[in-house]
């Protein structure tokens, strides 16, 4: 009989009612080296073959009275193991044992002066019988929770997030402390701190593991985008299989300027990875003309995304087939799809070890899979998006210039969808805005803006208005994450 991960190490259940910072909670336990696994919300106990030395629950975006709100297995509460709300989750446990939940006053979204970070839109009233008030703010009276015999415990702001000074050390007396689990397990996001020897092996059992599951003969197709998670699966997948592994990356028109261009120098010439890049700039933009809403164009460029990228497949399918019918083809038929990860405390493990690996892959900052679309804050045109790759690359180079690009986790330009009137030369215009955003972030769940020295803001605004025809004016953002 096989031995189950859950046979091997002790397991914190989080059960997940939507949150965006879920992963995040797992990613806390498992840094304290404590297995941790992330079910949905309604998974039923009876369901769960395994008992989880503790739970916690997470937060989520609804309310605990709205319609549709997930709610969890009252059995949870029966298991006898110690429990933990995050923020939804305190009100969850509120809800099933008899406390009272109404919505904020004063809603709390950032930093509280307990050095916490808040975002909730309802607060607990009330507090269930038999539990007692271990912390507060000002406005959050019952902030923190726990009950009178059995460990309870419920807390309103989120430890999980880097903001929550000491939110680490929180998540680690519940599971180590109260929950008594043993820090055994190794996570593959500690690996960047083991010698390269190590690492080494690490990624050649890697290889080997994927070698074992594809077999001799089969070839793998898998999209991608030159972003970290891909171009590390890709270039894993093309160690292990070599040319059976066929990379596509499809152009939607809505890229960085001279990206695509970019990629596959990196990926086919750097790396050595088999890889297509398929122009279908004109197939998205003339979809995108005219389109405004955020949601309308991520469901447009996912849909044609999908659309091109199986029309390309059913190519390398096709020709697979008719090698084969030759009898000249050892390769085999199309098996298997890659994709990589998303969880952010993996995807830089394999990298660090590739020898051949280009130095600015490890610093490639994220991007949207809807590109440029959703960073022009209206209709899409291709003046727009030519406009914007203009601003972007000006932004990112003056950054690289001033040797602030490794200081930053994220930077992008914004075209917003507003005109300002302005003066050039001796003529008044009337033209649009560019917002820049840069911020400083762990995981990406939260951030903080980034403190430009004034001289290279002033630069990189000169060279916008100067150099980007139809941009008169631009500002800069300085919001944290959440609220924005």
């Amino acid at each position: 009989m096989a031995i189950g991960i859950h046979d091997q190490f002790e397991t914190i259940l989080i059960l997940d009612f939507g949150s965006q910072y879920s992963h995040l909670i797992t990613r806390r336990c498992r840094e304290h080296k404590v297995y941790a696994e992330l079910l949905p919300c309604t998974t039923k106990i009876a369901d769960i073959d395994f008992k989880p030395k503790g739970i916690i629950l997470s937060g989520s975006p609804y309310s605990v009275y709205d319609k549709d709100s997930p709610h969890v297995d009252p059995a949870v509460f029966e298991l006898g193991v110690p429990i933990l709300g995050i923020c939804y989750g305190l009100q969850e446990i509120a809800w099933n044992l008899g406390g009272e939940v109404t919505k904020c006053d004063h809603r709390e979204y950032g930093f509280a002066k307990v050095q916490v970070w808040m975002s909730h839109g309802d607060q607990l009233s009330r507090p269930p019988a038999d539990f007692h008030v271990v912390g507060h703010t000002d406005t959050a009276p019952y902030a923190a929770l726990a009950h009178n015999s059995k460990p309870i415990y419920g807390i309103q702001f989120h430890p999980e997030v880097t903001h929550s000074v000491r939110g680490k050390e929180v998540i680690g007396r519940f599971i180590l402390d109260i929950c008594k689990c043993t820090p055994n397990w190794t996570m593959v996001g500690i690996l960047p701190i083991l010698p390269l020897m190590e690492r080494e092996e690490f990624i050649g059992k890697e290889i080997a593991r994927i070698r074992e599951i594809c077999g001799p003969k089969g070839r793998v197709i898998g999209a991608v985008s030159g972003g970290v998670d891909s171009t590390v699966a890709a270039k894993l997948m093309h160690e292990a299989i070599g040319d059976r592994f066929h990379a596509i990356m499809v152009d939607n028109g809505v890229l960085r300027m001279n990206e695509a261009d970019q990629v596959y120098e990196m990926l086919n010439k750097n790396l050595g990875v088999n890889l297509t890049v398929v122009d279908s700039s004109d197939r998205f933009l003339t979809k995108l003309d005219g389109v405004e809403d955020p949601e309308q164009k991520r469901k447009i460029i996912g849909n044609t995304f999908i659309h091109v990228f199986e029309e390309e497949a059913a190519k390398i399918e096709a020709a697979a087939e008719a090698e084969e019918k030759k009898g000249a083809d050892p390769k085999g038929r199309v098996e298997w799809l890659l994709q990589g990860t998303l969880y952010p405390d993996m995807r830089f493990v394999p990298l660090a070890a590739f020898s051949t690996s280009p130095p600015l892959l490890s610093s490639v900052t994220p991007f949207p899979g809807p590109g440029l679309a959703i960073r022009i804050l209206g209709p899409v045109t291709r003046e727009q998006v030519k406009i914007l790759q203009q601003a972007d690359k000006i932004y990112i180079e003056e950054i690289r210039n001033a040797g602030l690009y490794d200081q930053i986790s994220q930077a992008f330009a914004v075209l917003l969808p507003v005109k300002a009137v302005g003066v050039m030369g001796d003529a008044r215009t009337y033209e649009q805005v560019i917002a820049l955003r840069a911020v400083q972030s762990e995981d990406f769940m939260t951030a903080d803006w980034f403190v430009f020295p004034a001289p290279i803001l002033k630069k990189i605004s000169s060279r916008i208005t100067n150099e980007v025809a139809g941009i008169n004016r631009v500002t800069y953002d300085i919001s944290s994450k959440p609220p924005a």
